[in-house]
This record gives C-alpha cells, structure tokens and sequence, in this order.
C-alpha cells in the first residue's frame, strides 16, 4: 500500500480530504455531463444542422462548461485556504511558524505518488466502509484531551521546578558571598585604620625622637656657650682695675694677719 510519510493520525486526516475532493470532483464531472445532457435533449431535436447550427451551439456548451469549470476551480482554491486557515490556525497556539513550497505541488514524482496513494486507497478492493474512514474534527487546544499539550505542561513545570530550585540556590550563594564581601570590607578597613595609626605613631615617635635629639644638641650647645662665657666674663674682671686692687688688698690683707699671728705668737707662753 502507498504511504506518504506521514503518522497515522495525519494520513487518515489526508484520507478524509481526498475523500472530500473526491466527491466535489464528482460533482463537478456530472454538472458537465448534465451540460451536455441538457444540449442534446434541447437542441439535437432534428436530424440535420447547418455548419453555423453547431457552431452556435458548441459555443454555448463551451460557456455553460467554462462558467462551471471556472467556479468550480474557484472553490476548490477557496476550499484549499481554509484547510491552510485551519492548520495555520492551529500551528499558531504553538507559536510555530509553518512554511509551504509552492514549487513542489507541481513535483511529478510526487504527484504520481499521490496519485498512486489515491488508487489504493479508493480502488474497490481496498476501499473501506465509510463508517470507518470518517474521523472527528480535531480538537481544539483550548479544550484539553491534547497529550501532546499535557506533555508540554508537564515538562515546562518540571523544567519551572528546576529554575526555582537553582534560583534558590543562586540567592543562598550569593547572600554568603554578600556576607563574606560584608566582613572582608569591615576587616580591610580595620587593618587600614590600623595602619594608619600605627604609621602616625611611627611618625610621632620619630618626630618626638628627633626633636630630643635636638633639644639635647641644643642644650649642650649652650651649656658651652654658657661655660664659654663665664670663662670670657672671669677672664675680662681679672683684667679689670677693681680686681687687681682687690688682690692687692686681699694680700695686704693676708700679710696683716700673717704677722698679727708672729706678735701673738711672741706672748703666748711656752707649753
């Protein structure tokens, strides 16, 4: 038997459309069967016509057959945007976006296929009971009994449960590192503050240093100054009049008593 590759489901959704255009083509054929009928029991009522007799009349059979054939190929292209409208339709409350290939519908080896599809589908042998080939209307999506939809669902919570989890698990991470970056920030500015004390202690320490340093430098400085000009102030009252005749009267002085003790001496008794 004739496949088309599709799934069963489709195949017999394919089915059902032949099926359909099938008993519009028939129609279509017996309109213009009837067109002839109704010229033979309406005009070839005599044994006889003249050449423009049957022009005349084949030029109406061929308005009445054009005018059906036309409206009947209308339909059908009419026919055919709806079943698009309705797989369009369809394929949209996916948001799949369907693509056809106009240049395949005129494919011979895929029209023989059909074709061949058709014969063994359609042919006496193989045709089976139309209770058996008429399938219901698909169902809409918005009213369930869809498994591939529920599949979807299932699968989309699933995958919501995973996001949930792992967006927890991000939150968890990221308040420890908040933590951590907290407590390494309080611990940098700690030890920065640290530093710098300890460096103005360094600091002060070795100003304090220098400056005892100096102060001692300085002290020394004038101490010697100051023994300098103790020496240079001695030195310049020795030199001065008042303190040579204070010498010479100091040692006047001294010769007085020196010999007030040799006439003392004199009239103390002997032991």
């Amino acid at each position: 038997m004739a496949e088309l590759g599709l799934n069963e489901h489709h195949q017999n959704e394919v089915i059902n459309y032949m099926r359909f255009a099938r008993f519009k083509r028939g129609l279509c054929l017996k309109t213009v069967d009837s067109c002839f009928q109704d010229l033979k029991d309406s005009r070839l009522v005599e044994e006889t016509f003249t050449v423009d007799e049957v022009i005349d009349m084949l030029d109406g059979l061929r308005t009445v057959v054009h005018s059906e054939v036309e409206s009947e190929l209308i339909n059908t292209t009419y026919t055919n945007v709806l079943l698009l409208r309705q797989l369009f339709s369809q394929a949209e409350k996916w948001y799949l976006k369907l693509q056809t290939d106009v240049s395949e519908l005129e494919n011979r080896e895929l029209l023989e296929q059909v074709a061949e599809f058709e014969k063994s589908e359609f042919t006496a042998s193989n045709k089976k009971p139309s209770t058996d080939l008429i399938k219901p209307k698909l169902a809409p999506l918005n009213e369930g009994g869809s498994e591939l939809l529920n599949k979807t669902v299932a699968c989309l919570q699933e995958e919501n449960e995973k996001l949930r989890t792992r967006l927890k698990t991000v939150e968890t991470q990221a308040n420890a590192n908040q933590d951590i970056t907290e407590l390494e920030n309080k611990v940098a500015a700690l030890k920065c503050q640290f530093e710098k004390t300890l460096n103005d202690s360094t600091a002060n320490q070795k100003f304090l240093e220098e400056d005892l340093v100096t102060t001692k430098h300085d002290l020394l400085k004038v101490q010697d100054q100051l023994s300098l000009a103790e020496k240079e102030l001695e030195k310049k009252f020795q030199q001065t009049a008042a303190y040579r005749n204070m010498r010479e009267l100091l040692s006047k002085k001294n010769e007085q008593i020196k010999d007030l003790r040799r006439k003392i001496s004199k009239y103390e008794p002997e032991d």
